[in-house]
């Protein structure tokens, strides 16, 4: 069974930068695409981004491309999500996300096609 571990959360003043790490195990990382998902109090959860089990290209929400960078460590069997520029309005909790299914570009950003999740970690943007 896929278990993943959130690190990285934190509070960082407006226009800062943070880097969160998922640590995955239990599988075999290259065979599984990786997202990330956020969700705001009262909200509901938010797709950032999405790599494939190949690798290659990542996929962001709305918005996100360019302020955050997503990349997959295979030595580290991690996927990290660099996010630059934040906005009080990122903060959330951020959670990863893994599924071994084969996902078209159009379906990364469905919650429901992800089958291991984790506990997620804080991102608090405040001055």
């Amino acid at each position: 069974q896929v278990q993943l571990v959130e690190s990285g959360g934190g509070l960082v003043q407006p226009g800062g930068s943070l880097r969160l790490s998922c640590g995955f195990s239990g599988r075999t990382f290259s065979a599984y695409t990786m997202g990330w998902f956020r969700q705001a109090p009262g909200k509901d959860r938010e797709f950032v981004a999405a790599i494939r089990s190949s690798g290659g290209s990542a996929y962001y929400g709305n918005s996100m491309k360019g302020p955050f960078t997503l990349s997959r460590d295979r030595a580290k069997n991690t996927v990290n999500l660099e996010m630059s520029s934040l906005k009080p309005e990122d903060t959330a909790t951020y959670y990863c996300a893994a599924t071994g299914r084969l996902l078209i570009v159009s379906s990364m950003w469905d919650s429901g096609q992800y089958d291991a999740w984790g506990q997620g970690t804080q991102v608090t943007v405040s001055s």
